[in-house]
């Protein structure tokens, strides 16, 4: 489903930042541009990982603080070209397929460590998972990381390990897949979403309220 120029305007406004979806060639190169300086922070091949392709099967997400940029994230649909993961993980990726799943993957996450807090990390992530979960009727959720990420996706969202490492060659570094089924997410959102309960150690509180989700729900409705 190709993105209207409608649904750039489709945001989110918390705490001195808005989260939106990418739909301008603007929006587009401000979010290549903080993919390459973040991957490249953290000495990361960034020749092919910041480019982000205009395709109906790829969504990129935004956060900003007035007119600066403090992060991105894309959602991508699994389809027949398939997903980023099919190059390292096909085995394992084919596995979920044959039982039945559609998958989606979430690629290029890069936020500004100046402004990484949970609500930024939380909005976007929430918004992947409406696009994802909600419109698209995906079941599962997969992404690369490096092993030393890893244990944040675990903490943080509840990903578990199905991979084993390679050397992704999109980033020339160490890689794993982990995987998590969107039904837990939807428990957990059910569950915690928009409490802000310090005392629950994942990024579910940070989620969007019943309220703000459907607000949000309202507006790519009537962009689309």
């Amino acid at each position: 489903m190709p993105v209207s120029e409608q649904m750039q305007e489709c945001m989110f406004e918390r705490s001195g930042y808005k989260a939106r979806l990418v739909a301008s060639q603007d929006q587009r190169g401000k979010a290549s541009m903080l993919i390459e300086r973040m991957y490249a922070w953290r000495g990361y091949n960034t020749e092919t990982a910041s480019v982000l392709p205009r395709r109906p099967t790829r969504i990129t997400l935004e956060a900003s603080r007035g007119e600066e940029l403090i992060g991105t994230l894309t959602l991508g649909l699994d389809s027949e070209e398939g997903l980023l993961a099919d190059a390292l993980y096909q085995p394992e990726m084919n596995g979920l397929r044959a039982m039945g799943r559609k998958l989606c993957e979430l690629s290029r996450l890069a936020v500004n460590p100046q402004y990484g807090s949970k609500d930024v990390l939380a909005s976007l992530f929430h918004l992947s998972y409406i696009y994802g979960r909600v419109i698209h009727k995906a079941t599962d959720v997969v992404i690369e990381v490096n092993p030393r990420h890893a244990g944040f996706y675990k903490r943080m969202l509840g990903f578990c390990q199905i991979g084993q490492m390679h050397i992704c060659p999109r980033v020339n570094a160490p890689a794993v897949l982990l995987h998590l089924e969107l039904a837990y997410v939807d428990a957990q959102i059910a569950k915690h979403a928009g409490s802000h309960d310090t005392t629950e150690r994942s990024l579910y509180p940070y989620f969007f309220s019943s309220c703000e989700a459907e607000q949000q729900m309202d507006m790519i409705a009537q962009a689309a």
